[in-house]
């Protein structure tokens, strides 16, 4: 059966709005809906910049009340992530997904164990929808001598991805990363302030990036204050609440007075662990986490943290990828991103004696 044709007014001769075949819509109709010029509409519809985000929106909406319907190949972002349980990845991807619907993207979150080959798993049988780009958020980008598969999948097929917190050895596609090394100088800093000397690191596994880039920020940050023993109170352990307990029990007997953890998960397993030994925070000893969360304002006691500027890693990594879907050139060296460190309760003066 053969559709109503449309009327210049948009609606069909039965009286109805019609929807536009994908690929095809009226400029002038969808510029006068949205109060914008025709120009604008194609900017939009071809997703390019110089749009804000509220006349996007305007036109979306107008495109969506002619019944316009974007074709959904080509339109597809993987995100590539090691699960959602973590509340710094939880809320990435949510940002991320944001600012690619505000562009008529698609994000498809992905949850993957980094390094491993379960994210060729995800890409490959996905290549023929019609991938348009990929964000690998801390997943084999940030593991030593991952399996390599997955990008080079992307790149045989030309298709564009970026990757947050460390770049693959092999390959020329921007990175976007928050700057490990200035979180550990910023929470040195802030323990030193405090009359700290003994600080000690519970740092992520060895092999992986972000946890190799802090702890080396961390031995300069307390070199450069004559702090030159640092390295006899580190631990290596996971991204975990356990990983935090078992660091503390290491760490306590060395006599420190505070902790920098790699993530918050785990000085969240340091207060734990401290307190099995009697050990009160912040009065015995300070704690810094990593990552940042509402909810650490409801801890025992609220944990300061290092924090990830989530809305400027989100925002940089979809212009970046757009931009190269539009065939454009990008800037290839790796974009870092300055942390912020939000005081709570878990930090406090060395207790005299």
């Amino acid at each position: 059966m053969t559709e109503p044709q449309a009327e210049p007014n948009g609606t069909s001769s039965a009286g109805r709005r019609t929807r536009s075949p994908a690929g095809t819509v009226r400029l002038a109709e969808v510029a006068a809906i949205a109060g914008v010029s025709e120009a604008t509409v194609s900017r939009v519809l071809n997703r390019k910049y110089g749009v804000s985000s509220s006349t996007r929106e305007q036109v979306e909406r107008a495109l969506q009340e002619i019944g316009y319907e974007r074709p959904s190949k080509g339109e597809i972002v993987l995100i590539l992530v090691p699960g959602l349980r973590t509340p710094v990845f939880s809320a990435l991807c949510n940002a991320l997904e944001s600012e690619l619907t505000l562009r008529g993207l698609r994000g498809y979150v992905c949850s993957v164990m980094p390094g491993s080959a379960i994210e060729r798993d995800y890409i490959e049988p996905l290549l023929d929808a019609g991938i348009a780009g990929a964000v690998f958020l801390s997943a084999s980008n940030t593991v030593r001598n991952a399996d390599p598969a997955a990008h080079q999948l992307l790149e045989s097929r030309g298709i564009p991805y970026v990757t947050v917190n460390g770049g693959f050895p092999d390959s020329t596609m921007p990175v976007i990363s928050t700057d490990d090394w200035h979180a550990a100088e910023i929470s040195v800093a802030h323990l030193y302030d405090l009359g700290h000397r003994r600080i000690g690191m519970c740092a992520g596994p060895a092999g992986n990036t972000p946890a190799d880039r802090r702890l080396e920020g961390f031995l300069e940050a307390m070199d450069t204050r004559g702090l030159s023993d640092a390295e006899d109170y580190v631990v290596r352990q996971h991204y975990s609440v356990d990983g935090g307990r078992h660091a503390v029990d290491d760490l306590l007997p060395l006599g420190v007075t505070a902790i920098i953890a790699s993530s918050d998960d785990m000085a969240l397993g340091v207060i734990t662990g401290a307190a099995r030994r009697g050990v009160e925070v912040p009065r015995d000893l300070s704690v810094i986490g990593y990552d940042d969360s509402y909810m650490l304002d409801f801890t025992a006691p609220p944990l300061t943290t290092v924090r990830q500027p989530v809305e400027r890693i989100a925002g940089s990594c979809v212009r970046t990828l757009l931009t190269m879907i539009q065939n454009r050139s990008v800037q290839t060296s790796e974009a870092l991103i300055d942390p912020e460190l939000r005081l709570r309760g878990s930090t406090g003066p060395v207790r005299a004696g």
